[in-house]
């Protein structure tokens, strides 16, 4: 709501809207295309020009609403609003309605603390009265018995029968012992069989019988030996040392893997033969 000094400040500014209407006439403007361009109600661009500043809201409202129009008739009505005294921009002032008095606060604290402990009550005197039979120093400790030994039962010889002499001799019944303490089983350790050993690791041996032109390739896709071998040398090669090998003259090269002669037929096409070799030093088909 705007008060009578507001509105009487406004009505000050006569001229503003009569200067404005005469613009927008002169520039050949309706109401709609200049609302339309401000972004604004006919009816505001109306109450402007009728200059009823109190339908139009607080002063910095009417105030923005005015240079917007007349910037966008290039009018200049600055000395008009200073004449019309248009009352200025004053923040609102911000009253804290959420201040505490301490001794509030001070209730509020011991209020929490009080609902933690009453909580934390409810919560431990359960579970102490359901504990307390397992702390009782009356109660019998248990034994300890292996599960592979069995306890030894007493022995007890029957009297003969008809005999008096078994009669007198028969033990008279003792007197009812404690319960003996219950026997908690303890779990004897089972011995395991030693791990078998890691088989050895399979070497990768190469004879040559003839020249033959040789491309090796380490694991990180280095080259380990790219070169023409002669006939009647030999190369070793430990496992995970190579990974992938080609061979030309494949026929003059006998690959042994651990001793053992490894056929390259498989790997073999037009005398040259390649292969893969796997960490563990079998030879593989190339994967591609």
């Amino acid at each position: 709501m705007i008060d009578d000094q507001t509105v009487s400040a406004l009505d000050t500014a006569a001229g503003c809207g009569t200067r404005l209407r005469q613009a927008r006439e002169a520039a050949g403007l309706t109401l709609e295309d200049v609302g339309t361009r401000l972004r604004m109600p006919v009816q505001v661009v109306k109450s402007l020009e009728e200059e009823q500043w109190q339908k139009l809201g607080a002063p910095v409202f009417v105030r923005g609403q005015l240079r917007s129009y007349a910037r966008l008739l290039n009018v200049d009505i600055s000395q008009l609003l200073e004449q019309a005294q248009v009352g200025p921009v004053v923040p609102p002032t911000l009253v804290s309605h959420t201040h505490t008095p301490r001794a509030r606060r001070i209730a509020e604290n011991l209020g929490r603390r009080a609902l933690y402990v009453g909580i934390t009550a409810v919560l431990a005197v359960p579970v102490w009265f359901a504990t307390r039979g397992h702390f009782d120093d009356s109660a019998p400790a248990p034994s300890t018995a292996s599960l592979d030994a069995i306890p030894a039962a007493v022995p007890v010889t029957p009297p003969v029968a008809g005999s008096d002499a078994a009669v007198a001799r028969a033990p008279v019944a003792a007197p009812a012992a404690k319960p003996a303490a219950p026997y908690v089983a303890s779990l004897t350790p089972v011995p395991r069989p030693a791990p078998a050993a890691a088989p050895a690791a399979a070497n990768l041996d190469m004879q040559f019988s003839g020249d033959s032109w040789v491309d090796i390739a380490g694991p990180d896709g280095g080259t380990v030996e790219k070169a023409l071998i002669k006939a009647g040398e030999r190369r070793s090669f430990t496992p995970g040392q190579v990974t992938r090998v080609t061979l030309g003259n494949a026929s003059a090269v006998q690959v042994q893997q651990n001793g053992a002669i490894v056929d390259l037929s498989p790997y073999q096409r037009a005398n040259v033969a390649r292969f893969q070799v796997s960490s563990e030093g079998s030879v593989v088909p190339v994967s591609h």
